[in-house]
């Protein structure tokens, strides 16, 4: 491929529930703001998906819209982004996107860039209300339909475990709309961001599609869990060992921790990776015809 080389961005992609937050979001949001405990309505929701062969995601954005009309209360996009205000993170979030961003900057000369998207089953209402919105250059998550009133209505878009993947395509060839066609076979050389430049970071087995394609394509994975809690742990050990993933750590987002040291250490290989690529499309372009 002839002109400057370009492949100068590294992705790295989150989850949401369970990889930035302790809880599912609607948890900290819509469901208090219902007064259904969390419990109650994910049984409800599992129940239901599994007496009737549902999706559960369909299931559960269909019963918070029911929740909602029987209690007679009108959400809008404004309220379901001023929810977020109430969503927790694990330690060291709210640092770590200007963190990397300074990390990467600092050991590439600059000549590397990060680009931070989430990838999630939740509201991507709720999503564009959060604290941590302005570090991510696109969100992909569910979304309602609003009415001429400005109410939601019904769901127009799922995002489930197996169809997250299709965003990994948009973002690997800069086809980030989705109303713009990813079926079209574009070479290796001409895509922004390759799998290789690709970081997925989740939190267990909902992720293992997203995390199968990124390492098949020369990707990198990590896997996170909350400190203490021995059955996620258990969870990521089994991908480990499954070599879905390449490192996992606790949830902590904090300077100097296994999460961050690792994340650090992948950044320098892919660093490395870009510099030597770089370096060897100016040797072919210097000889080019000669």
């Amino acid at each position: 491929m002839s002109g400057a080389f370009f492949q100068n961005t590294i992705a790295i992609v989150y989850d949401f529930d369970g990889t930035l937050s302790p809880q599912p979001m609607q948890e900290y949001t819509v469901l208090p703001r219902l007064g259904v405990p969390p419990r109650e309505f994910w049984k409800r929701v599992n129940d239901e998906a599994q007496a009737t062969q549902s999706d559960p995601m369909l299931v559960y954005m269909r019963h918070i819209l029911e929740s909602l009309e029987r209690q007679r209360i009108a959400v809008k996009r404004e309220d379901f982004a001023r929810m977020a205000r109430a969503i927790e993170y694990f330690p060291g979030v709210s640092t770590w996107f200007p963190r990397l961003n300074g990390y990467a900057r600092k050991r590439s000369a600059g000549k590397v860039k990060l680009a931070h998207y989430v990838i999630s089953a939740g509201q991507r209402e709720i999503l564009e209300g959060a604290a941590i919105r302005r570090w991510f250059r696109r969100i992909y998550a569910s979304e309602y339909h609003f009415n001429h009133h400005g109410v939601a209505t019904f769901p127009k878009l799922l995002v489930t475990d197996t169809l997250k993947t299709q965003f990994l395509f948009r973002i690997n060839k800069g086809k980030e709309s989705v109303t713009e066609s990813i079926n079209e076979h574009m070479p290796e050389g001409e895509r922004p961001i390759p799998f290789s430049n690709m970081i997925y970071v989740g939190d267990g087995m909902t992720d293992v599609p997203s995390m199968a394609l990124t390492k098949k394509n020369g990707g990198h994975t990590v896997a996170v869990y909350p400190d203490g809690e021995d059955r996620d742990k258990s969870t990521c050990i089994k991908l480990l060992e499954a070599g879905r993933v390449d490192f996992i750590a606790p949830a902590d987002y904090r300077r100097g921790s296994r999460l961050s040291r690792r994340v650090e250490l992948l950044l320098d290989a892919i660093i490395a990776d870009i510099a030597y690529r770089r370096e060897a499309h100016a040797c072919r372009a210097e000889h080019r015809g000669g």
